[in-house]
């Protein structure tokens, strides 16, 4: 399996799932965070999941793209339990099949702001 279906299939079961027990297949013990506001490791990760998952949330995935060890994926997060979507970018380092690093970018998306152009956010 490359890189970008491992982090699509982590995706889908985790994040999509909202099914934490499927953390230790894809990501390792010692994970390291970029996020300030998330732990470090697999433990800091399951921690950070107790409130997100809770939020209820569906990633549309827009673009995926890999470099080597590194994945990128830009989507639509919608969360089902608020009136609530944002735009985000996860970057990921693997190592060994497994999630080692994370950085991410993220804006939360005002609906009553008026477009400047008919591009769309996605």
């Amino acid at each position: 399996m490359t890189n970008k279906e491992i982090v699509l299939k982590f995706y889908e079961e985790v994040f999509n799932g909202w099914d934490v027990s499927k953390v230790p297949r894809y990501m390792r013990e010692d994970y390291r965070q970029h996020n300030p506001t998330v732990a470090d490791g697999r433990e800091g990760f399951l921690k950070f999941c107790e409130h997100f998952l809770a939020l209820k949330p569906h990633m549309d995935i827009s673009l995926i793209a890999e470099d080597g060890d590194i994945v990128m994926v830009f989507f639509k997060a919608t969360f089902e339990t608020h009136d609530h979507v944002a735009k985000v970018c996860d970057i990921y380092r693997l190592q060994d099949g497994l999630l080692a690093e994370h950085w991410d970018v993220l804006q939360t998306l005002d609906p009553s702001q008026t477009p400047a152009n008919p591009n769309g956010q996605f």
